[in-house]
């Protein structure tokens, strides 16, 4: 089952995703970060964005693909709340659907900065399941 959660970690916030693949925990780790910013289930998927990039190793895949979605929100002033992930070969490619942000409908509780290599996991569980999850300076 797939899923996400936060965790503290002194003035930031942990980000934590879980699910059958390493792309669901991708997925998942986003969505997590979006809850983080305080931007939950308000945020209607209108609109699609794709996002690629490429990594030597599956946990600095993850930060680069956290920061590539902290840049669109910040550049498109957008939110989102649904994603696919497909990593081949130390490459993600990924459609994030989400909407401009409306101050009337949206609050944004922080500001996320970065995601970073605190607390940084990209694991294969003894269940079969995946996690993916880091530290996200806000």
């Amino acid at each position: 089952m797939a899923g996400w959660e936060l965790f503290a970690h002194d003035a930031d916030v942990g980000v934590r995703g879980f699910g059958p693949t390493r792309e669901a925990a991708f997925e998942q780790a986003a969505i997590a970060l979006m809850h983080a910013m305080g931007a939950g289930g308000d945020v209607a998927p209108r609109q699609v964005v794709r996002i690629a990039c490429e990594a030597p190793d599956d946990e600095v895949l993850l930060v680069d693909w956290l920061n590539a979605l902290i840049f669109e929100i910040a550049t498109r002033s957008m939110l989102f709340s649904r994603f696919h992930v497909g990593i081949e070969n130390g490459m993600l490619r990924a459609e994030a659907w989400g909407e401009p942000i409306d101050a009337a409908r949206h609050e944004i509780a922080v500001e996320a900065k970065g995601a970073t290599f605190t607390a940084l996991d990209v694991a294969k569980r003894a269940d079969g399941s995946w996690v993916a999850q880091c530290v996200v300076d806000v």
